[in-house]
């Protein structure tokens, strides 16, 4: 998933707009772009909108978290359309994905949708406990739980702090730590990563940056808030042809010699090779020369 774009799930022109974009996947949100009186109107206009939803993008359902009151009447509604699973906010610990899970579980079960079929993505840094607890994600498997993602706002003002990014526009230490947590938990989990958003949408450059420095962190992907920047998302995670192209001859030098290799005038050894072939095999590529990136 190199994209995923938010889409109000209470606004008609947006939600036309959607499948347009181009993007992997669509969060059609119930949360926070969401006044709370109009909750009921999006649950209605979400239905709606994906009886007739016939584009590529995956669908994924951002919905209100577990404090909020909300939650078992977005998955009441969410639930019987399927889709790839829920986007969860705000958790506080690995127990509110268990919660959620079991609720899942119950819904599933009361709407004949297969078992395990709606997967979870969580924003894993929006409260100081679930940055801090991050690391017993890995104690306990959860099969639902298929990507990680995280975001500076919400956890700024758990912190009563204030921007989170330096004038410079770089994220302040205690943001980058989260970042930071976020990346390690999702690749050690063996599970996707989503950078946040870059929340200038009329800055295509500073959104290319942005992705680009993600990519080049770990992260599989990136939130985009406005159409015009999935574009310039999925160009950025997207390898180009040169390096599909080194890929393909990392892969076949291997294959002439043994243990270390030269190539262009660089040694290069078995995490080389296995880069080399993660990478090829993320973009459907053939190695070449009877190698298939596996």
């Amino acid at each position: 998933m190199r994209s995923l774009l938010f889409v109000p799930a209470d606004n008609e022109r947006k939600l036309a707009k959607a499948a347009a974009a181009g993007a992997d996947a669509l969060a059609l949100d119930l949360e926070d772009s969401v006044l709370p009186p109009r909750k009921p109107a999006a649950r209605k206009m979400l239905a709606e909108y994906l009886a007739g939803y016939h584009g590529a993008s995956q669908i994924w359902v951002r919905v209100n978290d577990l404090e909020s009151g909300e939650l078992l009447k977005d998955l009441a509604a969410a639930v019987p359309l399927a889709p790839a699973g829920i986007l969860l906010p705000k958790i506080r610990g690995p127990e509110d994905l268990d919660t959620v899970s079991h609720y899942l579980d119950m819904a599933e079960a009361i709407h004949g949708v297969a078992a395990g079929t709606v997967g979870i993505l969580t924003v894993s840094t929006e409260t100081p406990s679930a940055v801090l607890r991050m690391p017993e994600l890995l104690k306990v498997p959860r099969p639902r739980l298929k990507v990680l993602t995280w975001g500076a706002e919400d956890l700024s003002t758990a912190l009563g702090a204030g921007d989170p990014r330096t004038p410079e526009g770089a994220w302040r230490p205690v943001y980058q730590h989260a970042r930071t947590q976020c990346v390690l938990a999702a690749h050690a989990l063996g599970i996707e990563a989503l950078d946040t958003v870059h929340v200038d949408f009329r800055d295509a450059e500073g959104c290319r940056r942005s992705a680009e420095t993600a990519r080049h962190e770990g992260f599989t992907g990136k939130i985009a808030i406005h159409p015009d920047q999935v574009p310039v998302i999925n160009a950025a995670f997207t390898p180009s042809a040169a390096e599909l192209e080194f890929a393909r001859r990392v892969v076949a030098a291997f294959e002439a010699g043994s243990g270390a290799v030269s190539l262009d005038g660089k040694m290069l050894d078995v995490p080389h090779l296995k880069s080399a072939r993660r990478l090829l095999k993320a973009a459907g590529a053939s190695a070449g020369g009877g190698a298939d990136g596996r």
